[in-house]
């Protein structure tokens, strides 16, 4: 017999047709309760069986249901239940019988349906309607539900029964299930196997529309039995509704889970009405409709990007922040990508969703998180052309919450790592489809490369696709589009952690996976990314595709083809070997060459940029003597000369690529020294060439910055001191050209300078067009000056300087004779410039004195010595006649927040202006002590504000140590008062302000600590804000006591204070109260937190070990954490305290066996060395980390790291030969001797010990085993098996 499944499939979401109580004018007591009673989900119990049927319960105690199973003709049935059920159904009939004699003295007990209409509830909902705490799956099903409402004095709920029937023979109808009682033949809730289900629910006051009611007919328990035994559709269940003799006046539920469609029934003798959720009746204020938001909240998004009305913009943004934040968000951002017609109303939606999972993402529960993420993808797979913004928000949704849940696992299995199989689907789908699929991968590398993550979260495989049928040019513009974005973030993702940004681009080096090298597998360092990249940097035909794509691809694409090429040229050197690296590079530059050749896609100002960018890269990872080498070089240097040169004359054309040029051509120049190929470099002959183009195209940009109006290069100060100082090591090569154009060119523009200021009315124009090349040529003189740091120079050099110099000089005797009528402020930045890369070079007691800089000034000027000369520069800036103004002397006398509001405390400050204070005071300091002296009266005059906010601050201080209240500032300012930064706090040997300000400190930690302790749970979102953040204070301020150096803590123990004891002791209580996930979280947390660790471990090791082992082994556990975080102060940090711990270990181990302990010492041994004896898993997991770090990573602290492993080693002798048996086990057969000879020449000359010398052999032992480990990787391997980084970890 089949087994009757008594389930109703539920999809979750938002319910819109209700029919509950229908016409019934009541509303349940305030004071209801409602049922919480559990879903029993229990397995049934067999109790026992007969000839057709089989009898099971259900629950325990007074919630116990019984189930009967029964099978065959009606007759065999009823047989069965009566011989299943006898006692019961007679215990049952009895009581409701004296039951009901009490109450109505009703001889029919079946017509109590008939007479109390049960005054139940019910609903049905389906298709859109259906999606209760917001569980995001495809609407496609019925849940239809009905619970009855009746009393509970009676002894009804002493006898509940399901019963299912599996009619035999001919017309008997199908399988059912009846939920009721024993001995009840009637239906008032149930289903059938044919996905019929009924519900039934009463009225108490109908109206008029229900017409007369009939006790003559068919009883409607009797009717909706029929319906489940009979009927296989529900235009079947309404035939027999609308035909039958009705009686009561009821309102029944009909549902049909085929279908996925329900129908409320409208039901008594005079009429039978059916509704659903368009029609549903009645509509009155005591039963009013859901209100359907979708209509209004489109019209919101439609205000809020269309409408350019300000106050109604206002408004729709400020409901839709309502509806974000609306506990049914989740819901209602489903109706409206379900239902939206309107973009904007999808866009709102994905974008709710995004701030929803991003800021409650851990509260989330993990079921629903998955659901959203599935529904999203299979929204995107079935909705391929959505508006570009909608489908960015989805896939911008989609990556957040796949990265956001990397690490949740379900039954051992990382759920939201399956990312590359699912998309591969989409990949192999159409040209939408395969679009959406590049996106999707792109938009998650970038998501993965936000700095908001504490560990490498990346890793993606290839994925593969099928042939494309392109219908249209857009098709393939808009997928080559998301291909080029994917390939730029793979190459620019943040591998190590390093966040650097366009402030630091030409320096960027690209750490990519060493597996990217060959493809050969996937490497477990990252998680991610290496869709396009996995093996691309060996395969040389990469690079000639990406120059390949520059060419062939129309302007609005070729630019991402240069940008992943700028990234592809910048990849870390150690990723080949000398051979390779130079057939890279000689791909490379053959590749700029060709772009040289043909120059007509620069014309595009992106293309010309990233171009720049590219050629600047080939210097800043390759080195000059690889790059004569490389095929053709002289006729590559060549061109790139001339590119330069026309690229500086065009200064208008793209000023901001201006400096990735003389970036490559200044580290060039100052590589020349150092090259030691035999091939000539000829920078001799093209570096003129470029110091001329830039020197004469600046003096050029003058007139036609007056003339045509350009933007005028000199007002961009930052710009032009950057260019300066790259011009001022290239004008250095071959300085004597450079020096005899600046003679020249300076000569000239004085000349005509000199003759327009003797003219008696001179031309305006002509004027600033002369002072601004003079400009220029002060400004140059200045930089090629202040780059013979940069060179060993010579006697004839510094000529050369006399003479420029002499020059400047005598131009600065004409500029002041132009004072009167206003001067030139450019011009005399210009000179400032000057005089303070003079002074750097020429002024302080290393210059020789006998400089012929000085030999030409005599002669020239009649200046004999730097005195002479720092006298002219100070009459040019006259400090000394500046500090003599009125207004300088009120601001050096009067310097409070009276009249300088950003002196004093006031939020409404920005902070912006709050920081001018250290600018101001360095300002005022400077004018102060021009001619100060030895008055006390005049500086304790200056002190005075400053003495008066002193005491005001010492004061709140005083209140804090009487228990008054205290701040997070206060304690910031007593963190920075124990800093002994610069060595400021000294005191006298025999002074005991030190140990008193660390009493202070000690006090203040207890307190503040003592209040943090007392908090209670503190929202996720505000731990930081309320916790954390006033720990992380705690932990720098005891770091900085205890590093300070001017406390001598012995003394404590010695008077028996307990400041030192108390100080400790709350940084412990603190530390337990912040989970090990918080310590890495936050960034300053963990840098003060392991700081202060490193402190302790090297000076109060006594005081780690004497902790309760529990306390020791978390310390122990976040240090195992710290080793592999990405903040590179954390992870050396963990390396240095981790060092200090081992060493303890090994020299207490190591004394143990060489003198007998005393009583003290052995108890200190025990409690500390059980730890060691108890949990060495500890320790050999954190030998495997480093080791791993070491052999497989980018070991940014090699140093660092090495210092703790010899330790580790000594400790864990058994461990490491096993670990090192394992490594080289793993290796291909034809490499494990290699690897082998690696690890003997590692302990080769190692002593058991931890003495200085040995400590230094094992470190330059590492260095080399490092070196030859890559080279064994990275050699290619007659095997096909490999090691695996984390194979040593197992």
């Amino acid at each position: 017999m089949g087994k009757l499944v008594l389930t109703v499939p539920v999809l979750l979401l938002v319910l819109v047709g209700v029919t509950s109580a229908a016409y019934c004018h009541g509303k349940p007591e305030p004071r209801t309760v409602g049922n919480n009673n559990p879903i029993q989900a229990d397995p049934p119990k067999f109790v026992r069986s007969v000839t057709n049927g089989k009898l099971y319960t259900v629950g325990e105690g007074d919630e116990t249901i019984q189930v009967v199973h029964l099978w065959g003709t009606p007759t065999e049935m009823g047989q069965a239940q009566g011989e299943l059920m006898k006692e019961r159904a007679k215990n049952m009939i009895d009581r409701m019988w004296e039951y009901m004699e009490s109450q109505v003295k009703v001889l029919r007990i079946h017509m109590i349906g008939e007479l109390t209409k049960g005054s139940c509830s019910m609903f049905g909902a389906w298709g859109e309607a259906l999606f209760p705490h917001g569980t995001m799956l495809p609407a496609t099903e019925l849940l239809q539900m009905r619970a009855l409402d009746w009393i509970t004095e009676g002894p009804l709920q002493d006898f509940p029964q399901v019963t299912v029937y599996h009619p035999d023979g001919e017309g008997n109808g199908h399988a059912f299930a009846n939920v009721g009682w024993t001995g009840w033949i009637g239906s008032i809730t149930g289903m059938s196997e044919k996905k019929m289900a009924i519900s039934e629910i009463g009225v108490s006051f109908p109206d008029d529309s229900f017409g007369a009611e009939s006790r003559f007919g068919v009883p409607f328990t009797y009717l909706l039995r029929d319906i489940l035994q009979f009927d296989n559709t529900l235009d079947d269940s309404i035939n027999r509704i609308a035909n039958s003799a009705r009686t009561c006046d009821l309102i029944f539920g009909v549902g049909d889970g085929k279908l996925n469609a329900f129908r409320g029934v409208q039901y008594s003798a005079s009429v039978s009405n059916f509704f659903d959720d368009q029609n549903l009746k009645p509509t009155a204020d005591w039963h009013p409709l859901i209100k359907d938001d979708l209509a209004s909240l489109e019209v919101l998004c439609k205000q809020l990007y269309e409408t350019t009305n300000a106050s109604e913009r206002q408004e729709a943004e400020k409901a839709l922040l309502n509806f974000t934040n609306a506990p049914n968000c989740l819901s209602k951002c489903q109706l409206l990508l379900e239902r939206g017609t309107s973009g904007y109303a999808q866009l709102l939606a994905a974008s709710s969703l995004t701030k929803l999972v991003s800021r409650n993402s851990a509260g989330l529960p993990l079921e629903q998180r998955i659901d959203i993420r599935n529904y999203v993808l299979n929204y995107l797979a079935t909705r391929p052309k959505l508006a570009n913004f909608v489908t960015q928000a989805l896939i911008l949704l989609y990556a957040r919450i796949t990265k956001l849940g990397w690490f949740d696992s379900e039954k051992e299995e990382f759920i939201f790592r399956n990312v590359i199989d699912e998309v591969t689907k989409l990949l192999q789908g159409s040209v939408e489809h395969c679009i959406i699929g590049v996106q999707i991968l792109a938009e998650l590398t970038n998501e993965m490369n936000q700095p908001d993550t504490s560990r490498p979260l990346t890793k993606h495989r290839k994925a593969s696709g099928k042939n494309l049928n392109f219908q249209d040019e857009n098709q393939v513009h808009s997928l080559m589009t998301q291909l080029l974005r994917l390939a730029h973030s793979c190459l620019t993702f943040d591998f190590i952690g390093t966040s650097t940004d366009e402030s630091s681009d030409d320096l960027c080096t690209v750490q990519i996976p060493t597996n990217w090298r060959t493809g050969q597998g996937p490497s477990t360092d990252y998680m991610y990314i290496s869709t396009v990249c996995d093996g691309i940097f060996l395969d040389l035909s990469t690079v000639t595709l990406f120059f390949d794509l520059y060419e062939t691809l129309p302007p609005s694409l070729s630019p991402l083809s240069i940008s992943c090429l700028v990234q592809i040229a910048s990849v870390r050197r150690s990723l080949f070997n000398n051979a390779e690296r130079a057939k890279f590079l000689s791909h490379l530059v053959q590749g700029v060459k060709r772009v040289l050749t043909n120059p007509q896609g620069l014309s595009e100002p992106s293309n010309y940029h990233e171009f720049c960018r590219l050629l600047a890269r080939l210097k800043s990872n390759y080195q000059l003597g690889e790059l004569v080498k490389v095929d053709n070089y002289p006729e590559i240097i060549a061109l790139i000369a001339k590119f330069t040169v026309e690229s500086l004359q065009m200064w208008q054309f793209a000023p901001n690529s201006v400096h990735y040029l003389l970036s490559l051509w200044q580290r060039m120049v100052a590589s020349v020294p150092y090259v030691k190929a035999t091939e000539p470099h000829l920078l001799e002959t093209y570096t003129p060439e470029v110091t001329k183009a830039y020197i004469t195209s600046r003096l050029e940009s003058v007139h036609l910055v007056m003339r045509d109006g350009f933007e005028d290069p000199l007002e961009d100060t930052g710009s032009i001191q950057q260019q300066l100082d790259q011009l001022s090591t290239i004008g250095r090569c071959e300085y004597e050209k450079t020096c005899t154009l600046l003679i020249q060119l300076f000569d000239e523009s004085a000349q005509a300078y000199q003759r327009l200021i003797q003219t008696p009315a001179p031309n305006g124009t002509d004027l600033a067009i002369q002072e601004g090349r003079l400009t220029w040529l002060v400004y140059i003189i200045g930089a090629v000056i202040g780059g013979r740091v940069s060179f060993a120079s010579c006697d004839e050099h510094d000529a050369l300087d006399g003479e420029l110099v002499c020059r400047v000089l005598q131009l600065m005797n004409l500029t002041d004779s132009r004072l009167a009528q206003g001067g030139s402020e450019k011009l005399d930045l210009a000179m400032l410039s000057f005089f303070e890369q003079f002074r750097k070079i020429y002024v302080g007691d290393q210059v020789q004195k006998t400089s012929k800089v000085y030999k030409r000034l005599s002669e020239v000027l009649g200046l004999n010595d730097e005195s002479m000369v720092l006298s002219v520069f100070i009459g040019k800036i006259s400090v000394r006649k500046l500090v003599k103004l009125e207004a300088v002397q009120f601001v050096l006398n009067n310097h409070t927040s009276e009249h300088f509001p950003f002196l004093g405390v006031n939020t409404s400050n920005p902070l912006g202006d709050m920081r001018c204070r250290t600018t101001f005071y360095i300002a005022l300091g400077r004018l102060l002590m021009v001619d100060l002296g030895e008055d006390e009266e005049r500086f304790e005059q200056f002190m005075l504000p400053l003495t008066t906010a002193f005491e005001s601050v010492g004061q709140q201080l005083a209140n804090m140590d009487r228990g008054g209240p205290f701040n997070e500032e206060q304690t910031k300012l007593m963190a920075e008062l124990v800093q002994n930064r610069s060595q400021r706090l000294q005191f006298d040997v025999s002074s005991p302000n030190g140990i008193l300000l660390f009493r202070e400190t000690s006090k203040m930690l207890v307190s503040y600590g003592s209040r943090v302790l007392t908090l209670g749970e503190v929202p996720k979102d505000q731990v930081y804000a309320l916790k954390l953040k006033g720990i992380a204070i705690c932990f720098s301020m005891l770091k900085a006591a205890l590093c300070g150096g001017y406390v001598n803590f012995g003394v404590f123990r010695l008077y028996g204070d307990g400041a030192l004891d108390d100080a400790l002791n709350i940084f412990i209580k603190l530390l337990l109260a912040i989970p090990h996930s918080d310590l890495l979280d936050y960034p300053k947390l963990s840098q003060a937190y392991y700081s202060l660790l490193e402190c302790l471990a090297q000076d109060h090791m006594n005081f780690i070990s004497n902790l309760d082992p529990p306390v020791f082994m978390y310390i122990l556990s976040s240090i195992q954490e710290g080793l592999t975080a990405l903040d590179t102060m954390v992870c050396t940090g963990c390396c240095a305290t981790l060092d200090h711990i081992v060493t303890y270990l090994f020299k207490r181990l190591s004394k143990g066996n060489k003198k007998r302990p005393t009583a003290s010492s052995m108890q200190e041994n025990d409690a500390f060395l059980r730890i060691l004896e108890v949990h060495p898993e500890i320790f050999q997991q954190m030998l495997s980390t480093v080791l791993n770090i070491i052999m497989f990573e980018d070991c940014r602290n090699q140093w660092s790291m090495s210092r703790p492993l010899l330790g580790l080693i000594l400790l864990n002798e058994e461990y490491f030969n096993e670990l090192r048996k394992t490594i080289i086990s793993s290796q291909p057969p034809d490499k494990q001797q290699a690897m082998a000879l690696c690890f003997e020449n590692l302990m080769d000359g190692i002593e058991r010990s931890l003495l200085t010398k040995n400590r230094d052999r094992f470190t330059q032992n590492l260095s080399v085993f490092r070196r030859d480990v890559n080279d064994s990787l990275k050699a290619p391997s007659n095997s096909s098996v490999g090691l695996n980084s984390a194979d040593m970890m197992n």
